[in-house]
């Protein structure tokens, strides 16, 4: 085994790919919405530029491939959601945007990513939603939420939060943030990253597994209806995992 592609792992919430500021806070003004002419020209041309990027990249580089993609089309006159296992550092930029065309998406991110040397400042311009730690800009960050669901586009959750590189499970995660399609009664789609071994390349073939869409049980509390709704997209997204069949880095967990 080539020791370059081990990573050892204390706990699920450890994290292999850091910011250059992991602790950066945006203030509770941050403008989620940039409604002004020019905002709105600066976002259509990145966000373009960056599908047309994003393409051969994940194409030729990730060798992405998508199973199940039609489910998508019943959502086709909607907003909603696409839930994703959290593997590729670039890739993860891509691979839900080109699943979802010709519909954008907005993509809930850390405030660290802001961070990060030239694509922090272009975030904003690129669909980020970043999470806020104060309450008034909780409550910005939730008002962006609904109005791209409104706008019948795409939100984008990494509920793992942490990108653990070509990792071929799933790890756990909580069902906060599945509030937000059970408040809105939106449809949430699961997009699971699979890999897979290739005849002569030590590079796996990315096969991206679309499911859904899932809704809130309504006949169930508003608290429950969140967890019975997670519980649902982590089982469809465990079973999918088994599809990968090879292990290009190998995560491996220390033993106290």
């Amino acid at each position: 085994m080539n020791k370059d592609k081990v990573r050892y792992y204390r706990e699920f919430t450890d994290d292999f790919e850091t910011c250059p500021d992991q602790e950066f806070e945006l203030g509770a003004d941050y403008e989620y919405i940039r409604d002004g002419f020019f905002s709105k020209l600066k976002s259509a041309l990145i966000y373009s530029a960056a599908v047309v990027f994003g393409t051969p990249f994940c194409r030729l580089f990730l060798h992405v491939r998508y199973k199940n993609r039609r489910v998508l089309k019943a959502a086709k006159g909607e907003g909603y959601f696409i839930y994703a296992n959290h593997t590729q550092p670039v890739g993860d930029v891509f691979i839900p945007a080109l699943a979802a065309l010709p519909k954008r998406i907005y993509v809930v991110v850390s405030p660290a990513n802001y961070t990060l040397p030239v694509i922090g400042k272009i975030l904003p311009f690129l669909g980020a939603l970043p999470i806020s730690s104060s309450p008034s800009g909780m409550r910005s960050f939730t008002e962006a939420v609904g109005r791209r669901i409104d706008e019948k586009k795409v939100v984008t959750i990494y509920p793992e939060a942490h990108v653990w590189e070509y990792y071929t499970e799933i790890r756990p995660f909580s069902d906060a943030s599945f509030r937000y399609p059970v408040k809105l009664s939106s449809p949430v789609f699961s997009q699971t990253v699979t890999y897979q071994k290739r005849r002569f390349s030590k590079k796996p073939r990315t096969t991206v597994y679309i499911d859904g869409p899932f809704y809130a049980d309504e006949t169930l509390p508003k608290r429950e209806q969140s967890r019975d709704l997670r519980d649902r997209v982590y089982a469809c997204m465990k079973e999918r995992s088994k599809e990968s069949n090879c292990q290009y880095i190998v995560y491996e967990k220390v033993k106290d």
